[in-house]
C-alpha cells in the first residue's frame, strides 16, 4: 500500500454551524420562482375564465309561476327558445326573490317549460313578446373558456416532469424518458490522446490492443482472434480512469458514448432497462465506437443484496445491461469501458469473460508518474523554470492522484495571481501543497500564550521522538504552531521514496511519535490536553490493524 502524508494535529473542537451553502437553496430558489409564475398564469386564467363565463351566462333561473306573473302582467320584451328552454329578457330590470335572498337588478332569466304548443305561443302573442326558436348548438367558446384553467395546469404538469427530467429545452423531457443520456464526443471535437494522461503506463499498455482493433479490425478477425468485448478500469477516485477512457476513443479517433451509472435508474419502472437498449442502438449506427460507463456500481451492484432481495427496477437494467454486452455480433466493433472505484459490489455476471473481459488497474501513481503528471498539468502554467523543481514536487507528494496533482498545480497558479507575480515559483508550490495537505491557514484565530505554548511542546514532542527513532520513522518535512483548518499545530512527515509495505518496527516508531506530542505535555506543561485526542484516534487506529 502506499504510504500517504501523515500529520499529528492538535485539535480544536468542532463547532457547530447553522449556515446553509447558497447551492444547496440555489435550484429551489429557482423552481420556486418558476411555480409562481406559474400559478399566477393559472390564477388569471381561471379568473378571465369566469368573468367570461358569466359574461355570457347570467341568466336567473326562475320557476313556471314567476314566469306566468311576468308574462301576463307584459315584463317580458324577447325571448329565445332553445329545445324547451326558455331564454328571456325584462323590458325593465326586476327585482326577484330567490331561496337565497333578492336579487336586484335582474334583466335576464331562464326556465325549463314543460312543453311548448299553439297555446303557449298565442299566450306570447297576445302578451306581445317577441320570440323566436333556435336549435340547439354546442357553445364551443364555452368549452374552451372551462377548458382553459385545466389546460394550463396540464402544461405545467409537463413543464416540471420535463425540468426533472434534465431541462424544459432540451431532448430530455416527458416523451424522451427511455432515451439514453449518453453525452457523445466525435472526431471534430477536442480530442484528448495519450500523451494527456501520465502516472498509468500499464493501464494504457493493456488499451493499446483496443486502440489497435478499433483502428483495423480485420486484422485481428483474419487471425480468428476475438478483442474484449468490455475493459474495466479499477482503482481509487481521482487516479485519471474516466480520462484514460477518453483518451482511448482520441488515439482511437472514433465516436465516445459516455454516461454515468446513475443515468440509467430513474423514477419511472422500466426506464433504465430502455435507456441500456436506446444506449447500444445509438452505437451501432455510430460504429465503431466506445461506450464508457462511469461509476458502473451505481447500477452494476450484485442482485439480490440489500433490504427485500434487491430493487427491482436496478436489477432490470442490469439484466438489460448483461444481455446487450453478451448479445453483440463480431463485426458491430463496439468496445464498452466502465470505471468504479468499488468493484468488490459488483454482480459476478458482469465480471465474467465475454463481458468485461479485462479488469486493469488504475493504481496511485509512484514518483515517475506524479513527475509525469506534474508536467502534463504545468503545461499551460507560466513557471519560474529556474526556481521550481518539479522533481522534488513529485517526491514531496506521495499518495496523491491525479485529481490532487491538478488541484495542487491550480492553487499554487492561484496563489501567484493573489499576489500578482508574474511566473509561479516554488514558493507559491510549497505553499499550496502545505493547504493541500494541512489546511488552511487561520490568521485571524487568537491564541493565548499559554495555548502557543503548549501547542509548541506538543509539536516539538512529535519532532524529537521521529529524530530520535530516525531511520525507522519517516523524516519531518514541516513543523508548525500557526493554525491551519481545525488544528492548533501540524508536524507533517514525508516519506523519502514509496512504500508499499511497513515492518514491525516502523509501525511501532510510528506509534510512538503519534504518543510523543502527549508525553511532552506531561513533561514539560505538567497536565494533559485534549490536543492529543486526534494522536489517539491513529494511533488505536493503527494498533487495531496490527492486531
Amino acid at each position: 500500500m502506499a504510504n500517504s502524508k501523515k500529520n499529528q494535529h492538535r485539535w480544536t473542537s468542532p463547532k457547530k454551524s447553522g449556515q446553509k451553502d447558497p447551492k444547496d437553496d440555489f435550484q429551489w430558489k429557482r423552481a420556486g420562482k418558476t411555480s409562481l409564475i406559474w400559478i399566477g398564469i393559472i390564477f388569471v386564467a381561471v379568473y378571465l375564465s369566469s368573468l367570461l363565463t358569466n359574461e355570457r351566462k347570467n341568466e336567473l333561473e326562475i320557476d313556471y309561476t314567476q314566469y306566468r306573473e311576468y308574462l301576463l302582467a307584459g315584463d317580458i320584451d324577447k325571448a329565445v327558445i332553445i329545445d324547451k328552454t326558455f331564454h328571456g329578457e325584462f323590458k325593465t330590470p326586476q327585482i326577484i326573490d330567490t331561496t337565497l335572498g333578492s336579487a336586484e337588478d335582474v334583466t335576464k332569466f331562464r326556465l325549463t317549460l314543460p312543453f311548448v304548443d299553439r297555446q303557449v305561443t298565442e299566450q306570447w302573442d297576445q302578451a306581445g313578446l317577441d320570440y323566436s326558436f333556435k336549435e340547439k348548438s354546442i357553445d364551443w367558446t364555452g368549452y374552451i373558456l372551462n377548458m382553459f384553467p385545466w389546460l394550463l395546469l396540464i402544461g405545467f404538469w409537463f413543464f416540471m416532469i420535463r425540468r426533472m427530467q434534465g431541462g424544459a429545452g432540451g431532448m430530455r423531457g416527458i416523451f424522451n424518458f427511455g432515451k439514453s443520456r449518453a453525452s457523445l464526443w466525435t472526431s471534430d471535437q477536442p480530442r484528448v490522446t495519450f500523451k494527456d494522461v501520465a502516472g498509468c503506463v500499464e493501464a494504457k499498455e493493456e488499451l493499446e490492443e483496443v486502440i489497435e482493433f478499433l483502428k483495423n479490425p480485420k486484422r485481428f478477425q483474419k487471425l480468428g482472434a476475438r478483442v474484449p468485448k468490455g475493459a474495466f478500469l479499477v482503482g481509487p477516485p481521482g487516479t485519471g480512469k474516466t480520462l484514460l477512457a477518453r483518451a482511448v476513443a482520441g488515439e482511437a479517433n472514433v465516436p465516445f458514448y459516455s454516461l454515468s451509472g446513475a443515468d440509467f435508474v430513474e423514477m419511472f419502472v422500466g426506464v433504465g432497462a430502455s435507456r441500456v437498449r436506446d444506449l447500444f442502438e445509438q452505437a451501432k449506427k455510430s460504429t465503431p465506437c466506445i461506450i464508457f460507463i462511469d461509476e458502473l456500481d451505481a447500477v452494476g451492484r450484485h442482485r439480490g443484496a440489500g433490504i427485500g432481495g434487491g430493487h427491482d427496477e436496478r436489477e432490470q437494467t442490469l439484466n438489460a445491461l448483461l444481455v446487450e454486452m453478451d448479445g453483440f455480433d463480431n463485426n458491430q466493433n463496439i468496445v464498452v469501458i466502465a470505471a468504479t472505484n468499488r468493484p468488490d459490489v459488483l454482480d459476478p455476471a458482469l465480471l465474467r469473460p465475454g463481458r468485461f473481459d479485462r479488469q486493469i488497474v488504475v493504481d496511485v501513481p509512484d514518483y515517475v508518474g506524479r513527475l509525469g503528471i506534474l508536467k502534463v498539468h504545468t503545461k499551460k502554467v507560466v513557471l519560474n523554470r529556474r526556481k521550481v523543481n518539479l522533481r522534488s514536487i513529485a517526491k514531496g507528494t506521495p499518495g496523491m492522484v491525479g485529481a490532487d496533482l491538478a488541484n495542487l498545480v491550480n492553487e499554487a497558479a492561484l496563489l501567484a495571481a493573489r499576489k500578482r507575480k508574474k511566473s509561479v515559483d516554488m514558493d507559491d508550490f510549497e505553499d499550496a501543497k502545505d493547504k493541500v495537505m494541512m489546511g488552511i491557514q487561520r490568521k485571524s484565530m487568537i491564541l493565548s500564550d499559554e495555548e502557543k505554548k503548549t501547542t509548541a511542546y506538543h509539536e516539538s514532542g512529535h519532532t524529537v521522538v521521529a529524530r530520535a527513532l530516525s531511520p525507522n520513522t519517516d523524516p519531518v518535512h514541516k513543523v508548525t504552531i500557526i493554525p491551519r483548518g481545525r488544528a492548533l499545530g501540524v508536524t507533517m512527515q514525508l516519506p523519502e521514496e514509496d512504500r508499499y509495505s511497513h515492518n514491525r518496527d516502523y509501525l511501532f516508531a510510528r506509534i510512538a511519535v503519534l504518543m510523543g506530542g502527549r508525553i511532552a505535555e506531561e513533561i514539560f506543561m505538567g497536565q494533559m490536553t485534549t490536543g492529543a485526542a486526534n494522536d489517539f484516534e491513529q494511533a488505536t487506529d493503527l494498533a487495531q490493524k496490527m492486531v
